[in-house]
């Protein structure tokens, strides 16, 4: 049995001590897989780190970018409620709604990537800015076109009022003045007096024999007064009306009877139509003779005058049968 010490041999040695290389080989390679595995254990966890980190930030983009959908989402809704409701809005607006277009398909060109940068980011956000503060302009000009239409719509009330009320006034007025015109027609409706009706028998000579004996009647002298305050100086119509004995009127076309239109009685018939040059707030005195292509006959002829439509006199005159012959 051999021993081994620390202190020098007496005896020399021989050979020199053999090195345990093993150990240290195994050291070695121990030491090394705990560095290697030391090592990955240290790139998993950074890999770990970096991947959390990506994955934060691929989070903060998808959140920033959604965001900015949201934004552009609500600015649509905006625009929407604007354009929707307004279809006037469109035509008088085509150069904003024009810029909107634009702005609207660059920023749909933005939000369609996948992923986006931060200077993407930026653009779109500067551009959503942009088209909210020309929704801004536009609903500033829908609630002042809102206000303008709301005034006019105020205006066209008021003046259809204004209109139904100068209507109303105006066939209120037009009425009065009918009736006005109606009574100053009437009141213009001369006054006669003064009636005589003379049988006359015109001799050869030309002179004139008053008679009453039928036979020799060959006209009837008709005279009047006519006067009226308010009728108008000129020329008006009177027409005179002779009945017969028979009860029937006389008219004889070729001597210029005819008809006219009375405010009683309707069509009636006239025996002549006599102009009258009257002169306002004057008394005119009318003489005419009627003379007939047939003989007077015996019995009451009833003469009545008329003007205006109305009657304003009338007469009778009576034809006696004549002496022991007569």
């Amino acid at each position: 049995m051999s021993t081994t010490t620390n202190y020098p041999s007496a005896t020399p040695q021989s050979q020199p001590p053999r090195r345990d290389y093993k150990n240290l080989v195994i050291g070695l390679l121990a030491a090394g897989f705990l560095g290697t595995w030391g090592y990955l254990l240290w790139n998993n966890n950074k890999q770990e780190q970096v991947q959390t980190q990506q994955q934060a930030q691929i989070t903060k983009v998808s959140d920033e970018k959604g965001q900015l959908q949201k934004n552009f989402d609500d600015a649509l809704v905006r625009l929407d409620s604007l354009t929707g409701t307004n279809n006037k809005l469109q035509g008088q607006l085509s150069e904003g709604q024009t810029q909107i277009a634009k702005l609207k398909s660059n920023i749909r060109g933005i939000l369609s990537k996948q992923h986006i940068t931060e200077a993407e980011k930026k653009k779109a956000e500067e551009l959503i800015k942009d088209l909210n503060d020309k929704i801004s302009n536009l609903e500033q000009q829908v609630a002042q076109l809102t206000q303008e239409n709301q005034q006019l719509n105020a205006d066209k009330t008021q003046l259809t009022a204004d209109k139904e009320k100068l209507t109303t006034d105006l066939s209120t007025t037009t009425s009065a003045k009918q009736d006005l015109e109606k009574k100053v027609d009437v009141a213009s409706t001369l006054n006669a007096s003064n009636i005589s009706i003379t049988p006359m028998h015109e001799k050869s000579d030309g002179k004139d024999k008053e008679t009453t004996t039928a036979r020799k009647v060959n006209k009837l002298v008709i005279g009047f007064d006519v006067a009226n305050r308010i009728a108008q100086t000129g020329q008006t119509d009177v027409y005179v009306c002779i009945t017969g004995p028979d009860g029937k009127p006389i008219s004889v076309p070729a001597l210029g009877s005819g008809t006219f239109t009375s405010r009683e009685d309707g069509d009636k018939v006239y025996t002549a139509k006599v102009p009258v040059d009257f002169e306002q707030g004057k008394t005119k005195s009318v003489q005419f003779a009627w003379k007939q292509n047939s003989q007077f006959q015996r019995g009451v002829y009833k003469i009545e005058i008329y003007h205006n439509g109305f009657k304003i006199g009338e007469g009778n005159a009576e034809l006696k049968k004549g002496g022991i012959f007569g």
